[in-house]
């Protein structure tokens, strides 16, 4: 028996997950730890003190408050921003955060404030795009600024893209086209920036599929939470999370009425109709509903009916004797968050990063 929502992550499954990513990579590539969206809904500042202890020594973000968050927390260690924004560029020079620079706006914005206060040698990172066509440089953009960065203001510690298709069966002709347009980037940088970068270009994904591109780092982030896109893959890593809920009600309905909001759902026959506390506000979203998702109690799937509430959903128990108190998981680490997901046609990033911190998060 259970009395609230939880979280259950699992840190024994953390560490086994790093030491595969680990084992996958050669001994001078640096392994660039992914804690953003609050550690994908795990507790950012607990995964990266783990991982910290694991031997991780660079961790990265998307954007300042989540590097402030960590620096309070006691994190030392090297943490880019992915994704700064202006206005959190004085944020990011007071906690000794890298940012990505990725367009010449942002670039220029962080230099003046560097001329302003008389900083020189501050590390940055530079984004390039090559395909993905969300943010970076473009090759004639990067070219433009390392002519007019060549002064003591910047310390480019690496340069660096993102895959749109690191998951795809190889050969992929689009990830193909970007690891060229990378080795363009990577020749210009070399003939530009007097001291040379590290460069790197895989994620999760990437890692397994493309190795052999591992280069001077990677970043990994939803493979340290149990998951790489691919079925194969996942079985040499573990889930660290467990979602799971008390039943707090047991309701015992006839045939013909109706179950939540606008008659979601309608007892073709007499039932039984549990009750459990997490909602859309949660992180389960609506389109869980109506027989879409499903969840595991006593080890039998159950379906959610009617439609998702703010704070509750139903299910069907008719087929289960229990009492209320009774845990009913909507994923862990034999029904996974993907495969929770699958249902509803989406991911497991979208189902972890959603979670509320309502939800209590507990360790072992």
């Amino acid at each position: 028996m259970i009395k609230e929502a939880r979280l259950t992550i699992n840190l024994d499954s953390l560490a086994h997950n790093y030491k595969t990513l680990k084992s996958k990579l050669n001994p001078e590539t640096t392994l660039i730890a992914v804690v953003k969206a609050n550690g994908y809904g795990n507790d950012g500042v607990r995964i990266a003190q783990e991982l910290s202890k694991l031997g991780a020594t660079y961790f990265a973000v998307a954007y300042a408050s989540e590097g402030n968050i960590l620096r309070k927390s006691g994190i030392k260690d090297s943490l880019m921003v992915f994704y700064p924004q202006e206005a959190q560029l004085e944020q990011i020079i007071e906690h000794q955060l890298e940012p990505v620079l990725y367009n010449l706006e942002i670039s220029n914005a962080f230099i003046s404030l560097l001329k302003e206060k008389n900083i020189e040698n501050y590390p940055v990172h530079i984004k390039c795009n090559t395909g993905l066509n969300r943010i970076g440089f473009s090759l004639e953009n990067l070219d433009s600024f390392l002519r007019k960065s060549n002064g003591p203001l910047l310390d480019i510690k690496s340069v660096y893209s993102h895959l749109g298709f690191s998951e795809n069966p190889k050969p992929c002709a689009l990830t193909k086209k970007q690891f060229y347009t990378f080795e363009l980037i990577k020749s210009r940088v070399r003939e530009l920036c007097p001291s040379l970068p590290k460069f790197h270009v895989l994620n999760s994904s990437g890692v397994f599929n493309y190795p052999e591109h591992q280069l001077d780092a990677v970043r990994t982030g939803i493979a340290l939470y149990g998951f790489a896109n691919n079925p194969e893959w996942n079985k040499t890593l573990k889930p660290i999370a467990k979602l799971s809920a008390p039943i707090c009600q047991i309701h015992f309905i006839k045939k013909g009425e109706s179950v939540g909001y606008n008659k979601g759902w309608i007892a073709s026959k007499e039932s039984r109709i549990g009750i459990i506390p997490l909602g859309h506000a949660d992180g389960i979203g609506r389109q869980y509903g109506n027989g879409v998702g499903k969840v595991r109690v006593l080890g039998q799937t159950v379906p959610i009916i009617g439609n998702v509430c703010m704070d509750m959903l139903m299910i069907d128990l008719t087929s289960i004797d229990c009492p209320t108190g009774t845990e009913a998981i909507i994923f862990d680490q034999n029904f996974t968050a993907s495969d929770f997901t699958a249902a509803a046609n989406t991911i497991s990033y979208e189902i972890l990063t959603s979670l509320s911190p309502r939800i209590q998060r507990v360790y072992v």
